[in-house]
């Protein structure tokens, strides 16, 4: 297998176990992190297939928000074939991209596409 070096932050389904299966093909080793800057709304997911590997029909998605309060989540490293596998996961709700997290790391992080409609996380 080839070595992970992509560093990813996952503050939601990423963080399952059987999506990571299904995904990576395997269970991904992480380490918990946190990111600012951004807050949580939730998204009502378009593709069946992430709806049936979730069991969700919306996922939390972030959007940019300077005065929220920290978001807490894990830190897993990917290969590069994984990452695609994570973008495919994501779809077209969502954009990639590099953040710095509260240790100092910079990591891949999926947010709300421009021009997305949120609704309130309520938990």
């Amino acid at each position: 297998m080839t070595e992970p070096t992509e560093p990813i932050f996952s503050y939601g389904t990423l963080q399952d176990a059987a999506v990571q299966q299904e995904q990576f093909g395997r269970l991904l080793d992480g380490s918990a992190d946190s990111v600012t800057g951004w807050r949580v709304g939730l998204l009502r997911i378009s593709d069946p297939d992430v709806v049936r590997q979730s069991g969700l029909t919306h996922h939390k998605a972030l959007v940019a928000d300077a005065d929220a309060a920290a978001i807490d989540g894990m830190v897993y490293w990917l290969t590069r074939d994984e990452l695609a596998a994570a973008d495919e996961y994501e779809s077209g709700e969502y954009e990639r991209r590099r953040v710095t997290l509260g240790s100092g790391q910079s990591a891949w992080i999926y947010v709300a596409a421009p021009g997305l409609e949120l609704e309130q996380d309520h938990g």
